[in-house]
């Protein structure tokens, strides 16, 4: 149970004691009521809105409820004061020994600190990445693949049990289109000069797979009709993508449980039971939609279509699910594969790029109809990545095979850079990667900025080592003053920043929250180029430097914890 969590515990047993004592009527909902840090640590430790929500229903004012809560809240042993302050929020100051042990806490538990089990095992299909099976991957997919894996790590770090998910779109025209270019590529292999014509892939990357097609077919195919090779060229470079794929992202430590094939779930007829359980629900029937924006009844030609009442649970149109040829629109085929998904989870949280924010209420409306309201679709929309190199911005284009691959990207700045500079924006905030300023070791530089926390962490002991400190036995912590313990107390909100993120799905907070744990440790540490007395290392008193590397262990304890959630290893040392 983490700090929060217990105040949270002691403040509902004071109000179950204001209900028996008819002080607080019975059966008041206290689902707004919270413990948490106060905005300014100058107020106190913890801080509780419990008054503030709960008076309007008890029938009386914030400020009198806070006079019954205060001084219940101040006879804790745990507690030194207590303030009701502004219309009624209650300030909570903490005798020094709860922060010692908290950081005893920390180090005790080690990784596992912040762990939680506020998910309870609930199910949670996470689905990223599920870029188009056409080529490698580039800087416009690493976004939403690291969002996508750090959630997932994220939700299993609070409790959850997670899959990894991602949906190979391999029925639709471009891979059509990638066989035709794959067929040019193994004429090429077999000694043609060839020109790739426009609307199809010329990357290189199909140079190998043309290569393996002529080695294995021979002239088989060079003057066969397209009907003869299409079908066998699609799934034989499909799966030679989805290769190059898996490999691309396992350079960013990403590796998915699943990978669900659209053309299968097509093939499975989920979605002719899509529509036959939408239809069974009154939620299927043939209509006509009206006609776009813009258009004149010149251009608009009303087709009657199978149409699911999607305007029933929020969406702003009813939607098709089939067209007028009969075939299923990408709306129908969607739907199935998210019941497919619901099948086995709980919850279900898409990772899309923005471009997708057209689609997203009728997806939902899907889920919550074909499940009646029992799993709960969440979408995460990705803002685009802007690549810049020398101040000018890059510009990519995949069907003219300019563009900038996540494998050259990684193998340039490396892993870590990558996953956390994708995260220190919120997703659905555009993000500047500059390939000179995220590798600068620069306070302006997140990436830099809180390895190198981690990396002094772990030169003290070092240090201290080499200066003979003897390090052995229990350190006395009640040595520790009033600005060492408010980093224990910035240090102890991690469980409760990992609770938070993983219920709001963002997992940019953990960055974040790891960026002010740095700036809070740094600040520290210069405070002892000035007063050589606040260093974390004395050699001349053990004693206290024994306790000054216990905090800093700490803290490099919920750095490491933290980084692991993100993906990225943390640094022992900075060249």
């Amino acid at each position: 149970m983490t700090l929060y969590a217990r105040f949270a515990a002691h403040l509902d047993a004071i109000l179950d004691a204001l209900e028996a004592e008819g002080q607080l009527p019975g059966g008041l909902d206290r689902k707004a009521v919270a413990v948490e840090p106060p905005r300014d640590a100058s107020h106190g430790d913890l801080a509780t809105n419990a008054a503030m929500v709960l008076a309007k229903r008890a029938g009386t004012n914030p400020r009198a409820l806070a006079g019954l809560i205060a001084p219940k809240l101040e006879a804790l042993d745990e507690v030194s004061g207590v303030e009701v302050a502004g219309p009624g929020f209650i300030n909570i100051r903490l005798v020094p020994e709860i922060w010692q042990e908290e950081l005893r806490t920390i180090l005790s538990e080690g990784e596992d600190y912040g762990r939680s089990q506020l998910g309870a095992g609930t199910r949670v299909n996470v689905e990223y990445v599920s870029a188009n099976p056409t080529g490698p991957m580039h800087m416009g997919h690493c976004r939403g693949a690291v969002v996508g894996d750090a959630l997932a790590s994220l939700l299993e770090h609070a409790g959850y049990a997670v899959t990894r998910e991602y949906y190979v779109n391999d029925a639709g025209g471009q891979v059509d289109v990638l066989a035709r270019s794959a067929w040019l590529r193994y004429r090429e292999a077999l000694g043609e000069t060839i020109e790739i014509p426009e609307g199809l892939y010329p990357g290189d990357y199909l140079v190998p797979v043309g290569q393996a097609f002529a080695a294995e077919f021979g002239d088989r195919y060079v003057a066969a009709p397209e009907e003869e090779w299409l079908a066998l060229f699609r799934t034989r470079t499909v799966a030679a993508m989805l290769d190059m794929i898996r490999a691309d992202l396992a350079l960013l430590g990403i590796h998915h449980d699943v990978f669900a094939s659209e053309a299968e779930v097509q093939g499975s007829g989920a979605a002719d039971r899509v529509l036959e359980t939408l239809r069974e629900k009154g939620l299927i029937y043939q209509g006509v939609l009206e006609a776009p924006k813009g258009e004149t009844s010149e251009d608009w030609e009303p087709v009657e279509l199978t149409l699911f009442r999607s305007t029933r649970f929020g969406d702003d149109q009813d939607r098709p699910m089939k067209k007028s040829s009969g075939s299923w629109t990408y709306f129908g085929a969607d739907a199935a594969y998210h019941l497919q998904k619901a099948d086995a989870a709980d919850q279900l949280i898409n990772i899309w790029g923005a471009d997708h924010a057209g689609t997203v209420k009728r997806v939902q409306a899907a889920v919550t109809a074909l499940t009646d309201g029992r799993v709960d679709l969440d979408v995460k929309l990705v803002q685009m990545v802007r690549l810049f190199r020398a101040g000018e911005p890059i510009k990519m284009s995949k069907r003219a095979g300019n563009f900038v691959t996540l494998a050259d990207v990684v193998r340039e700045v490396g892993k870590d850079v990558v996953r956390f500079m994708m995260l220190t924006r919120r997703a659905d905030a555009p993000l500047d990667f500059d390939f000179a300023k995220v590798v600068e070791a620069s306070k302006d530089n997140p990436v830099f900025y809180v390895q190198y926390a981690h990396a002094r962490v772990r030169s003290l002991h070092r240090r201290a080592a080499e200066a003979g400190v003897d390090l052995t036995g229990t350190p006395d912590l009640s040595l520790l003053d009033d600005e060492e313990l408010a980093l224990v107390k910035l240090a102890a909100q991690f469980p409760r920043v990992v609770e938070s993120a993983a219920q709001a799905h963002e997992p940019h907070r953990i960055a974040f929250y790891l960026s002010d744990l740095a700036a809070a440790l740094h600040a520290q540490w210069n405070k002892g180029n000035d007063d050589p007395a606040k260093r974390f290392l004395l050699v001349q008193n053990e004693k206290l430097t024994r306790a000054r590397l216990e905090l800093a262990s700490a803290i490099g304890q919920i750095v490491r914890n933290g980084l692991a959630i993100m993906g990225v290893a943390a640094a022992e040392e900075m060249q």
